[in-house]
Parts: structure tokens; sequence; C-alpha cells
């Protein structure tokens, strides 16, 4: 792989900001920051475009004394098999439970299954979290 060298400008300020923020977080370089930054940026964009084959988890807390709330969740994962790679089940509490269900597929359909899933009676809490396949990264 060619490394390419390149000039970014930006206030003094902001560049200050974030040579603060990457020391914090223990980045070596400003490069690998900014490579960081372009690989989110390219993940956002692949969710954006909603035919790209993505992978993330949606993550959910429910009472599982609410409703139909357990045989709705797993009904569900039943109709998504083929987006639904697995699932870890925790329970929290007496009456509280956390899921964390792993998907893979296109964005736009990931997005509509963790919509349907976030959205059922029982359910506190969900939240979609966006990744990559990681195929067009380097």
């Amino acid at each position: 792989m060619r490394i390419i060298r390149f000039g970014v400008s930006m206030p003094e300020d902001l560049l200050e900001k974030f040579d603060a923020i990457i020391e914090e977080k223990g980045y070596a370089n400003r490069s690998e920051a900014i490579r960081d930054l372009v690989r989110d940026f390219i993940v956002r964009h692949e969710w954006e475009e909603g035919d790209k084959e993505v992978a993330g988890t949606i993550t959910i807390v429910y009472n599982h004394d609410e409703a139909d709330v357990v045989k709705e969740l797993l009904d569900m994962q039943h109709d998504y098999v083929n987006e639904i790679i697995s699932s870890l089940h925790v329970h929290m509490d007496k009456h509280n439970c956390l899921e964390v269900i792993v998907v893979k597929g296109k964005a736009s359909r990931i997005k509509r299954i963790a919509e349907r899933l976030i959205s059922l009676k029982g359910v506190k809490h969900g939240k979609l979290v966006m990744t990559t396949t990681g195929r067009e990264l380097v």
C-alpha cells in the first residue's frame, strides 16, 4: 500500500483542541487520528447509501414482564435470520434484560430491523451501532 502525504489547513484553536484530544486518546500522531476520522466518515457514508453491506449491533434493554416482548423479540429474530447473525442475552435484574444483536446486511434493511426492535412495547432503550464489514477499508 502506497502512503500519500497531504496538507491540511485549519484554525490554530481547532488544531490545539484536536491535538489535546488525540493525546488524551493515546494516538501516536495526527496522521493516525486523521486516518481513523476518514475511516469513520467512509463507514457513515456506507450506511447512508442504504445498499451497501454493513455490520453492526442493536442493543436493547427491555422489561421481560411487559406484554409479549420476549416472544416478539424472538419471532423477529427468526424473521430476519439472514441479517441477524448472533445475539447475547443478559439478565440485568429481576425484570430487566439487555440484548445485543449482531447484524449484517444491506444498510437500509438493518436500519428497519433496528427500528422495529427498538419500537417494541416493553423495550426501554435501544441503540443501533453501525460499523463496516471491513472489506473496503484499509
